[in-house]
């Protein structure tokens, strides 16, 4: 299989990541260690750098500790520059593991091929063999998930879960981060022909 390019950096959590990843596309692939980017000021100085001068994208597992981790870079780094690949919440274990991890989850490094490149072009990554996607013009809004009944009403919570799973995203995404995902993959026409009541 050819490796595809793509402009953008991406971040992943471990080497095991970065190995998956690596044979898969042809970008720069920064693996945070895990939570040790919490600590390492030269790290989050060198993703700073390359958020502004190409771009990043963070890709991390869709358990809590990768959403405390992609939490932690989301307020770290310029958010005119980071994009966020999200996997879908798929149970199993990687092949190296004895046993699964504590959500029972599979991580970046167990999907497979093909999901982590539609992770990566929902999240808007650009691929640069492939012409370039046309800009959205008028994004889905806060308003438009609560008068979905999306958020800030009763039963919204259960609401959003299922519309995630419906969506293969994590099950960890706020209001907020589920919104950030919709405006990647739906221009707002669209949303509302398909999710309105």
């Amino acid at each position: 299989m050819d490796k595809i390019k793509i402009r953008e950096a991406i971040v992943v959590e471990g080497r095991y990541d970065r190995n998956t990843l690596a044979q898969l596309v042809d970008t720069a692939i920064i693996p945070t260690h895990g939570f040790g980017v919490m600590n390492d000021r030269s790290l989050l100085a060198f993703l700073r750098t390359v958020a502004q001068t190409r771009g990043l994208i963070i890709l991390t597992d869709s358990d809590g500790a990768g959403f405390v981790i992609r939490s932690f870079l989301k307020g770290a780094l310029p958010k005119d520059s980071v994009r966020h690949a999200y996997i879908p919440d798929i149970s199993g274990k990687e092949r190296r593991k004895k046993s699964p991890g504590k959500e029972g989850k599979l991580g970046v490094e167990g999907m497979e091929p093909a999901v982590l490149l539609e992770a990566l072009r929902r999240a808007g990554a650009t691929f640069c063999d492939e012409p370039a996607r046309m800009a959205q013009t008028s994004p889905i809004t806060k308003a438009d998930l609560y008068n979905l009944g999306l958020s800030g009403g009763p039963g919204s919570r259960e609401k959003r879960l299922a519309l995630l799973k419906r969506l293969s995203l994590p099950e960890h995404m706020s209001a907020n981060a589920m919104l950030e995902a919709l405006n990647l993959l739906y221009d707002r026409e669209t949303f509302m022909q398909q999710f309105a009541p």
